[in-house]
């Protein structure tokens, strides 16, 4: 069950290059310094910082090697701003709001944790900027998106139905995610939904910018997608750790496969009974990302 959501952190508040608002929370940063890297979340295509705050809270707390754990709002997403010019939301200026955001906390290099949308910005920075990236965890993305995961992401996030209430909003996501997600617990189903929702004047609503969710009305899904290989091949010197959902649409056990095959130090683990993206503080995904961070 979700830990308060509301203790275990700071908001900081960061000004984008173009001046827009961003909001961060900060696990752990008013801590005695750790001189282990810190880590930074960055979520998926309509998510925000509270998909990672379980986990935030198991690394900020570790009793071993704890570290400080930062998630970031995306422009238009939580408690960030939402953009008046729509087009800014693409993976190139995300990408400097990360830049920014690191700049702004004093972060100069960090372990960055990448959900699908957040995983493909860490591509751009591997590619222009991997002086900052210590090590990566690429959550359910790789370098090839594949059509019938990108079709299911553009159909929910289009329907009309809307919650009444919380129940509703966890009726919903059932309903659009209860095949891949068949490990999650009634209570895991309540969390997604505290996650994903919020209130707004007394509703349950969706809390991103539904700009962005049209966004993807205009994809056009009969020409041949461009893959990110070049960008990922700038991984090859930062050490790599990739969480799959076992029944990910999104990311291929082929595409995998290649991943492993083009950076033979890569990690891989998959999520059991989870499509995308993986929740990772349930199951081994904790346990996983642990061992993996004690070789960084």
């Amino acid at each position: 069950m979700r830990n308060d959501d509301e203790s275990g952190f700071v908001i900081r508040t960061i000004t984008a290059p173009d001046g827009l608002r961003l909001s961060a929370r900060d696990y752990g940063g008013d801590s005695p310094a750790s001189s282990l890297p810190p880590i930074v979340c960055l979520p998926g295509l309509t998510r925000n910082s509270r998909d990672f705050h379980e986990l935030a809270l198991l690394l900020s707390r570790d009793p071993v090697a704890p570290r400080r754990v930062i998630t970031l709002d995306a422009r238009g997403r939580g408690l960030s701003a939402w953009d008046d010019d729509k087009s800014h939301y693409n993976l190139a200026v995300e990408a400097q709001d990360v830049l920014a955001t690191c700049a702004a906390l004093n972060i100069p290099k960090a372990v960055f944790i990448g959900t699908s949308r957040g995983g493909l910005v860490l591509h751009l920075l591997a590619a222009g900027h991997p002086d900052i990236l210590r090590a990566v965890i690429l959550n359910d993305i790789g370098p090839v998106l594949e059509k019938e995961g990108l079709v299911d992401i553009r159909d929910y996030l289009n329907r009309n139905r809307k919650p009444a209430n919380w129940d509703d909003a966890v009726e919903i996501l059932r309903e659009n995610h209860g095949r891949a997600f068949t490990a999650l617990t009634d209570d895991d189903w309540r969390d997604m939904a505290q996650a994903i929702y919020t209130l707004k004047d007394g509703n349950v609503v969706a809390d991103f910018d539904p700009a962005i969710a049209v966004q993807m009305k205009s994809l056009d899904f009969e020409t041949p997608l461009p893959d990110l290989w070049p960008q990922f091949e700038a991984f090859q010197n930062i050490p790599l750790m990739v969480i799959r959902g076992e029944n990910s649409k999104l990311l291929t056990t082929a595409s995998l496969e290649e991943m492993a095959r083009r950076h033979p130090g890569m990690t891989a683990k998959i999520a059991i009974g989870q499509g995308h993206a993986p929740i990772l503080h349930l199951g081994e995904i904790p346990a996983a990302i642990r061992r993996f961070l004690a070789t960084i």
